[in-house]
């Protein structure tokens, strides 16, 4: 894992800067956790197969919307991912 994505996901998982976290760092934990990519207009929609939950982004500017990141940070802590 590189440092800079090591220090995103380490940002999403403190939970307390949801509302400045780059949309493409946000894609960029979310493949890193080897979630696929299809994208539908503005709709960024990742999924994976042991994962129930299909996670549906779009961004705002170049943020990540914060309730989104907290989405995020909730299918982290219930699959472990990042004890993976």
């Amino acid at each position: 894992m590189s440092k800079s994505t090591e220090k995103i996901i380490q940002k999403i998982l403190a939970g307390n800067a949801d509302a400045n976290i780059k949309f493409s760092d946000l894609c960029k934990v979310l493949q890193h956790y080897g979630f696929h990519l299809r994208i539908k207009g503005s709709h960024h929609i990742f999924y994976k197969e042991d994962i129930e939950e299909i996670v549906n982004i779009q961004p705002k500017d170049d943020k990540a919307k914060p309730y989104q990141v907290k989405q995020v940070r909730q299918l982290i802590t219930k699959y472990k991912l990042n004890n993976q």
